[in-house]
Formats: structure tokens, sequence, C-alpha cells
């Protein structure tokens, strides 16, 4: 123990005493002090695994995995906080790939853990967000695997685009350039937008409830035609008996292609006609407008009338209540005059033969009409016991010569009486 000290002394004596073997022995030391540097950085960059990492090593398998690189530590996370990192990638026998993650080992990770990655940033940085699962599933053993049912991988751009041609691709670049100018607004425009396609949402509900209500009766069409479908299959006779009358039925149609071809020939000289007959109730109509109008004007004073003719029947009313005595009186009248009415008619043939005769009379004694009318009018104004002022007594008088010497011995009498009539008036 007390010749380690002692060793040590008399072997650094040695260098310092020996020429330029103190800087060698220096040279040395800090070569080699870089190598374990240098050696240390390499193996921590490659992710040597060490037994003392305090890791749990595990394998996930997807699809694929673009954009993976283990050498630059790409995390694993839980929950959003980092608890590990790929270690390395491979693909196995069936061309899928496979990465190895280590995480912290006071995670378990059981066999129905799922995986998803996910870009991190737009430059496509990956990173994987683990959900390590938990019972009823069996906890991952140390270098375990998850199957690719176990894992989803993120959707490239460029396979979305992929399937688009160059006009539609350059269509959606001018969409998302205007998209961000659009947008650029949004803060204090986009409240408004989502109030107003809300209310276009509340809109269309019964359009969708008609649609949802149109599919079920579809589907209830559908199921209701396989029904049919299946009951017609399972009956082959009656099957083949529709078949043959549809035959039968298609060969009688074919028999008369020649009425088919005459009844298109007539066709468009029914269309001509049709099309003259729409021109004629063109022509009507521009007919029926003047007499609508005149029937509108109408039907303003049609009220007034209605008022007055209501009147004329309240008179027409009080007629009737008036004429009714008289009628109640001419009915025995008309009663009586019954019977004479069939000896009228059996006279009419006679008048009917007379009447035809009297044409040339009639025609002969109308000139002389005036002149008998007023020889009727001074007739009767002659033998009238009336005159304008009354009732009197009237007489013709006729004077001549011989009568007025006759009249003499009468004129006392007469101017009595013509005195007397005076004072009566």
């Amino acid at each position: 123990m007390n010749s380690h000290p002692g060793r040590v002394r008399r072997t650094w004596q040695r260098i310092s005493s020996e020429p330029r073997l103190k800087r060698n022995v220096f040279a040395v030391a800090a070569l080699v002090t870089a190598g374990l540097v240098t050696g240390g950085y390499i193996l921590t960059m490659q992710q040597v695994r060490v037994p003392w990492d305090g890791k749990t090593h595990f394998s996930v398998t997807f699809e694929s995995a673009p954009a993976i690189n283990p050498s630059s530590r790409q995390e694993v996370r839980i929950a959003g906080v980092a608890v590990g990192d790929i270690r390395a990638a491979s693909v196995d026998d069936r061309g899928h790939a496979r990465l190895e993650l280590a995480i912290d080992e006071r995670h378990q990770v059981y066999d129905n853990a799922r995986v998803l990655l996910r870009p991190k940033s737009p430059l496509n940085e990956m990173y994987i967000e683990l959900n390590p699962g938990g019972p009823p599933g069996k906890p991952l053993p140390e270098d375990g695997v998850l199957p690719v049912v176990n894992s989803v991988r993120p959707v490239q751009v460029d396979e979305a685009l992929g399937h688009l041609d160059a006009n539609t691709r350059e269509a959606l670049t001018t969409l998302l350039s205007e998209s961000d100018v659009a947008l650029a607004g949004a803060p204090a425009n986009l409240p408004k937008g989502l109030e107003a396609t809300d209310q276009v949402v509340r809109d269309l509900r019964p359009v969708a409830i008609a649609l949802q209500t149109r599919k079920e009766t579809l589907q209830k069409l559908v199921t209701a035609l396989g029904q049919i479908a299946s009951a017609t299959g399972d009956d082959d006779e009656r099957l083949g008996a529709l078949a043959d009358s549809l035959q039968k039925a298609l060969a009688a149609v074919g028999q008369r292609n020649g009425d088919f071809d005459l009844a298109l020939a007539q066709l468009p000289d029914f269309t001509h006609q049709l099309e003259q007959a729409t021109g004629s109730i063109g022509a009507l109509s521009a007919q029926l407008d003047p007499v609508l109008d005149k029937l509108r004007e109408a039907s303003g004073t049609l009220p007034g009338s209605l008022e007055r003719f209501t009147g004329t029947v309240d008179k027409l009313g009080e007629t009737v209540d008036s004429a009714r005595p008289a009628v109640d009186k001419a009915v025995p009248v008309v009663r009586d005059l019954r019977p004479f009415v069939a000896d009228v008619n059996a006279s009419l043939g006679d008048l009917h033969d007379v009447t035809g005769r009297l044409g040339p009379i009639t025609t002969a004694v109308l000139p002389y009409l005036n002149d008998l009318a007023a020889f009727v009018t001074n007739s009767r104004s002659i033998t009238s016991l009336r005159d304008g002022t009354g009732g009197a007594y009237r007489a013709i008088a006729q004077l001549s010569p011989e009568s007025v010497t006759g009249l003499l011995p009468l004129l006392p009498a007469l101017q009595a009486a013509a005195a007397q009539q005076g004072s009566v008036q």
C-alpha cells in the first residue's frame, strides 16, 4: 500500500529528469483524452445501447415511415411529453418499415398500444405519438414488436396531390393562395361567416331529414325488390312462363312495325297541327285580355246595379202584393172562361182563313187611318156630354134663315138658362 505512492513519485521523477520525455507523455495523455471524448460523442450519436441507460426498447411496424432519420434523435411522446426517441429503422420480411423505440422504463407499454407517426413542422420533421395502452392488454416484453395494425402513418401531401393532373394542382395552388388572402381578416369576418353557416345548416336540416326519409324509403324499396327477385327466382316455371309471354308480346309488337312507322310518319303533321293550335290559343288569350279588363270594370259597377235591382225587386214584390186581390178575383172568371177557350180554339181555323184575306183590305185602309182618327175624335167631341170644364148640356144647333124667326120666342128662356148656368159655375 505504501509502496504505490513511492512508485508514482519515482516514475514522475524519471519523466522529469529524462530529456523531452515529459513533453511526450503530456502529448500522449492529451491524445488519449481527445480520443475518449470523440469516441464517447460518436457512441452517443450512434445511440449505442448500454445496460445502464434506463430505457425500455421495443419496435413498431408501419406501412411506411417517411422522413425518418434515427441519427437526428427524433422524439417519442406520450400525451405531448417527450419520453424517448427513435433508435433505428429497418424493413421487415413483408416490406413494412420497422422502427426501434427507446422510452423511459417507468412507462409500461401494452400490446394494445397505439402509435401515430406525425409531423411536428411544415418541413415534415416527424415524431411518434405513443398511447401505451393498458389492461386488458398484456405488457409488451423487452424488444417486443407491435404489429402494423397498432400504427397509423401520416398521409403525405404528394400522395394526395399525386392523383391530380397539372391543371388541378395549379388550381389548388391558386385556391390555397386565395385562401391565405381571404383568411387574413378571419378574426374580424370569420365569426359572422360561421354564424351565417350555422343558420344555413339549420335551414338545411329539413332537407337532410327529407333525404334521410328518402334513403330509408329506398332501402325498403330495395329490400322489397330483393324479396320479389328471390320469390321469382325460386319459381322457375312461373319465370319461364313470364319469359315466354314477354317473347310473344315482343313478337306481336314486331309484327306491327308497319303501324308504328305510319304513326311516326303522322307525328310531324300532328306536331304542326299542335303548333297551330297553340298559336290559336295564344291569339285567343290575347283577345281574352280585353274581355277580362271589361269584366273587371263591370265588376266595379255590379254592386250598385245589384242594389238598384234589389230595390226593383222590392217594388215588384209590393206590386205583386197589390195585384193579389185582383188575381184572386180573376181566378173564378178565368175558370168560367175556360169552356169558351175550347170553342175559340175550334174557331181559330176559320179565323186563319179570314185573316189571310184581310191583307189587301188593311193595305187599302192604312192611308185613311189619320182621317179616320180625326173623324172619331170630332165625333166623340160632338156626342160627348162633357168638355174641359166638366159636365154640360150639349146639343147640335142648326141655324138657317128660316129657323131664326122660330127661335125668337125662345130667346128669353135661353137667356135665363145661361144666367142660371153661370151662377152655378
